[in-house]
């Protein structure tokens, strides 16, 4: 008895497609662009305000394989300050001092949910 297959071809586009997914620039860039901003929005909300400096300082940087969220060494305050010097004192004081840490502890399914939407917006093309 004769096997009939349906849909191969559109199965080995969706591969395709998830293969290419993987690769930098691809799926991966979409995870990326979807989930840098709701970890960088995070950060900036939580961080502690004296002059403004270190919350406006938090920047995004996307890289083809992976993105970063970094205090700018280009800022300054006022008074010449750098946030990109003391921000990391302010975090190493830890508790709701530690930004980066808290954006990891209490937004961690947030991000993964916003990687995976861009993912599959990606793969539906």
């Amino acid at each position: 008895m004769p096997v009939r297959i349906y849909g191969i071809q559109a199965a080995q586009a969706a591969m395709l497609r998830a293969v290419n997914a993987a690769r930098p620039g691809d799926g991966l860039q979409a995870a990326l662009k979807e989930a840098a901003p709701v970890a960088h929005r995070y950060a900036v909300a939580i961080t502690h305000v004296d002059t403004g400096a270190l919350k406006a300082s938090h920047k995004i940087a996307l890289h083809p394989t992976r993105a970063e969220i970094y205090l700018d060494p280009a800022a300054r305050r006022s008074d010449g300050r750098q946030p990109a010097v003391y921000g990391p004192f302010e975090h190493a004081r830890g508790g709701s001092h530690a930004f980066y840490q808290r954006v990891v502890d209490e937004r961690a399914n947030e991000i993964g949910d916003a990687a995976a939407r861009g993912l599959q917006r990606y793969l539906r093309g």
